[in-house]
């Protein structure tokens, strides 16, 4: 009997020690299961040269910042004018305005307008008032400019925000929206707890920047060579915002290194995601927007849906068609005209400003632009000769993604802002934008404007940033 006790004590001891083991193991087993079910997923950062020939083994690579200047001379301007007295236009249909592109009619007037009194040099001037700096990064050099603010309110931590244009646009387009970040009060925002130093690249292959020389340099090369240039200038955090190219870029660097990135702020989001979700969401939401997410102000800006997802669509794409299957062919002509190189940019910004300027005869151009300020942005690509490595950008980025849907599998879960402008070329409704954008901090039905939201309409976009910022700051 005494036997039999011992063995038995012997026993529960053991199972006083297997049992909590094999309880603790099953539990850690499961705990491992369910954290790696919401693990993060990232974009893979990897690494890239651009630079002439194979990359160089032993070389270390230059990673000073070297202050840039922008400089014209008698010979440059001289060319282009020229070139702009030799033009040759065909007249345009009656009554067609820019329902057939850019109006010869008024393009010559604007040409005129470039020839005789347009003053490049004193645009060079208003370019430089900001400092410009380039560095080099995996093998060719990245231009940026970098503005701080004059005065800092006491006790508030200035935030660094990365903006970062598209195509047509350049780094010239937030130079009406930087003063507004940078010294808020001054301009009478009363947003004096909130600002910002601004660092604003040009997209390699755009304006200053250099053309990668190396094929397949996509939004993640560029989000990655970003990346690098915030970590050079000393930066851990920072904010992002983008519009066009730039909201892809900068998604895409919220995706690789969510932990450097603090928000993420939008002014077009593209959600390529089909499927039946999408199709009963956009046949119900025609009849009960609220049944799938909508909101009225949904309703109104995607309905008729054929007319303003497709038709308008398809009219507003033939650009990209080419840019994305053979930009050096359509780029020659382009690099060697300037009326027909300032035609095919400013209709963009005719257009995609607002739908109905297309039955306008001067494009409603002057409506919301100066002439100095768009043949400024056509002059950063005429002087850099940089419009067919800038369109080339499309064939990189569709060549291996057609449907621009690759990254959408990987969600951005930094805080996100977005601010959708009536008159942007498609409107992303919040709910179709959680698909992707994991954690949307601000959602604005802002209340004009267009594709070119800084250029057009830099204090309502200022507004939104500040807005978003300050609550994701509160988190």
């Amino acid at each position: 009997t005494i036997l039999c006790l011992l063995r038995s004590f012997e026993y529960s001891q053991k199972n006083a020690i297997l049992v909590p083991a094999a309880a603790l193991g099953v539990g850690g087993v499961l705990v491992f299961w369910l954290r790696s079910r919401h693990k993060i997923k990232t974009l893979e950062m990897g690494d890239g040269w651009w630079g002439s020939g194979e990359r160089p083994l032993k070389v270390k690579e230059d990673e000073s910042i070297r202050p840039f200047k922008i400089e014209t001379s008698d010979k440059e301007i001289e060319d282009l004018h020229r070139r702009l007295d030799q033009a040759r236009y065909a007249p345009p249909l009656e009554g067609a305005a820019f329902n057939y592109g850019f109006n010869s009619n008024y393009l010559k007037k604007v040409m005129a307008y470039w020839r005789n009194q347009f003053d490049w040099r004193k645009q060079v001037e208003v370019l430089n008032k900001y400092p410009h700096f380039q560095t080099t990064i995996e093998g060719i050099e990245i231009h940026f400019i970098h503005v701080k603010p004059s005065y800092v309110p006491h006790g508030k931590a200035v935030q660094p925000l990365l903006m970062v244009h598209g195509w047509p646009g350049s780094f010239y387009e937030f130079y009406k929206i930087i003063p507004l970040l940078t010294e808020p009060a001054k301009h009478g925002l009363n947003e004096g707890d909130v600002v910002f130093e601004v660092i604003c690249p040009s997209i390699p292959g755009y304006g200053f920047s250099e053309a990668p020389h190396q094929k397949g340099f996509d939004s993640v090369a560029t989000a990655r060579i970003f990346h690098k240039l915030m970590n050079r200038l000393g930066f851990k955090q920072y904010y992002l915002q983008g519009g066009d190219w730039g909201s892809r870029i900068t998604t895409n660097m919220a995706q690789m290194l969510p932990q450097s990135v603090k928000g993420l702020h939008l002014n077009i989001v593209f959600i390529n995601k089909q499927g039946l979700g999408r199709i009963l969401s956009v046949m119900l939401g025609a009849y009960l927007p609220w049944l799938v997410g909508l909101t009225r102000e949904d309703a109104r800006r995607i309905y008729p849906f054929m007319q303003k997802n497709v038709y308008d669509l398809v009219r507003e794409s033939g650009y990209l068609h080419i840019q994305a299957t053979k930009p050096d062919t359509a780029g020659c002509g382009l690099n060697d005209s300037p009326v027909g190189l300032a035609a095919y940019i400013l209709e963009k910004f005719s257009t995609w400003t607002h739908k109905s300027f297309l039955d306008k005869d001067d494009g409603g151009l002057e409506s919301k632009y100066s002439l100095d300020e768009l043949l400024t942005n056509v002059m950063i690509y005429w002087v850099t000769s940089s419009i067919v490595s800038s369109v080339r950008y499309y064939k990189e980025n569709f060549a291996n993604d057609p449907h621009l849907n690759a990254h959408t599998r990987i969600g951005v879960h930094v805080p996100t802002g977005i601010a959708a402008f009536p008159q942007e070329l498609v409107h992303t409704p919040r709910v179709w934008a959680k698909q992707m954008y994991k954690n949307i901090v601000t959602y604005s039905y802002m209340p004009r404007g267009g594709h070119f939201a800084a250029f057009e309409e830099p204090k309502l976009l200022a507004q939104d940033i500040m807005q978003f910022v300050r609550k994701v700051e509160q988190l």
